[in-house]
C-alpha cells in the first residue's frame, strides 16, 4: 500500500469487494462535494458502493467495477469544476451519463497529466520526459531535473509548487537562484541591491504570472507565502512545510548545493533544476550540480530525471538550435 501523495491503494476484503483509495488534487473539496454534500449524495445514490471522503482522499468500498467509474466521475467532476468555475448538479449528472456511456469529458490519460490549473487554461505534461518529471515529483520529496533550455524544467516546478500550495500540502514556496555574475559584475549595476538582483530571478516571478492572478500573487508574496531569494540569502534557513525550488543549480558551487540541500525541513520537497552544458563557474568541478548527481543516485527519496531536445517545448527551432550545438561541439 502507497502514502496519500497522489497514489492509489488497494485492501482486498472479499472475492468481490475492495476498497480503493485516491486522492484528488488542485481541487476544492467543498465546491467539489456541493453544498450539503449534494454532489457527493448524487454519486451515492447511483451505486451501491460507500463512499467516504476524508480532506482531498475519497475512499470507495465495493466491487472493482463500480469502483472505476466512480474514480472517473470523480476526475470528470473535477476537470469540469476548475475549468467552468463552478460544478451544479447537473452537471454531476452529464458526468454520471457521459462516464457510463464511455463518452468522458477528459480522459484518464489526459487527467492524470494535469499539473495545474490556471487562470486560462491547464498545465499539463506534454512529453514523455515531462511525464517522467510529473512521476518522479509525486515519488519523491527530492528530485533533480537535467536537461537544456525550453524543456519546461522551470515553467513545471513553479506549477508542481503553486499545486502543492493552493492544495494545502505546504504552507510555503520558496524559490532560489545562484546570482552568478555571467560577464557582468552586479557592483557595476545601477540601482540598489534589490534592483540589481532582480534580472537573475525574472523568470520565476515570470512563472507564477502566467499561473496566478496578478492580486493573488501579490498577497502571497506580501505574506511571504512564495518566496523568490538569491541562494546565498538560504543560509542558515530551516525551511518547514515549504516547496523549495531551486534553479539554474549548474551555477551552483558544491558547498551551495550541499547548504541548500540540507536547508529541508518537516513536511517540506524540493526540486533542483539544471543544464550541465550552461555553467557560467569558473571551473565545471565546481558545480554543486554535477557533485550532487553523482553522490546522491540511489538514495532513496531522491529522483533524477533527464531531459533531451526531444523534450523543448518552445519555438521549433530551439529543438534545431540544441542540435546544431552539440553537433559543433562533439566535432571539436
Amino acid at each position: 500500500m502507497k502514502n496519500d501523495k497522489g497514489f492509489l491503494s488497494l485492501k482486498k476484503f472479499t472475492m468481490t469487494e475492495i476498497e480503493k483509495k485516491f486522492t484528488l488534487e488542485n481541487v476544492d473539496m467543498l465546491s467539489l462535494l456541493g453544498s450539503n454534500d449534494a454532489n457527493l449524495k448524487i454519486i451515492e445514490n447511483r451505486f451501491n458502493a460507500s463512499i467516504f471522503v476524508r480532506g482531498q482522499a475519497v475512499i470507495v468500498r465495493g466491487i472493482m467495477e463500480e469502483i472505476d467509474l466512480i474514480e472517473k466521475i470523480f476526475k470528470e467532476m473535477v476537470f469540469i469544476l476548475n475549468t467552468s468555475g463552478q460544478l451544479k448538479p447537473s452537471d454531476v449528472e452529464m458526468a454520471l451519463q457521459l462516464t457510463t456511456f464511455g463518452k468522458e469529458v477528459i480522459s484518464e490519460k489526459e487527467y492524470d497529466a494535469i499539473i495545474l490549473y490556471t487562470k486560462n487554461d491547464t498545465i499539463k505534461a506534454k512529453t514523455a520526459g515531462q511525464n517522467q518529471y510529473l512521476q518522479a515529483v509525486k515519488k519523491n520529496d527530492i528530485c533533480f531535473a537535467i536537461g537544456p533550455a525550453g524543456t519546461g524544467k522551470t515553467y513545471l516546478a513553479v506549477a508542481f509548487a503553486v499545486s502543492a500550495l493552493k492544495s494545502g500540502l505546504v504552507s510555503k514556496i520558496v524559490l532560489a537562484r545562484p546570482a552568478v555574475e555571467a560577464g557582468e559584475s552586479l557592483g557595476f549595476l545601477p540601482g540598489d541591491f534589490r534592483e540589481k538582483i532582480d534580472p537573475y530571478l525574472r523568470p520565476l516571478y515570470d512563472s507564477l504570472d502566467d499561473m496566478l492572478p496578478s492580486e493573488k500573487l501579490k498577497s502571497y508574496i506580501e505574506k511571504n507565502a512564495i518566496e523568490i531569494v538569491p541562494l546565498a540569502y538560504m543560509r542558515g534557513r530551516t525551511l518547514n512545510n515549504a516547496f523549495v525550488i531551486l534553479d539554474e543549480a549548474q551555477n551552483a558551487t558544491d558547498v551551495q548545493m550541499k547548504m541548500f540541500l540540507t536547508r529541508l525541513g518537516a513536511n517540506s520537497r524540493a526540486i533542483i533544476n539544471g543544464d550541465i552544458t550552461q555553467i557560467d563557474l569558473p571551473s565545471k568541478k565546481e558545480s554543486g550540480l554535477i557533485q550532487a548527481e553523482e553522490i546522491l543516485k540511489g538514495v532513496e527519496g531522491i529522483g533524477f530525471v533527464y531531459f533531451d531536445k526531444t523534450d523543448v517545448v518552445r519555438h521549433k527551432l530551439v529543438k534545431d538550435i540544441i542540435d546544431a550545438y552539440e553537433k559543433f561541439n562533439s566535432s571539436k
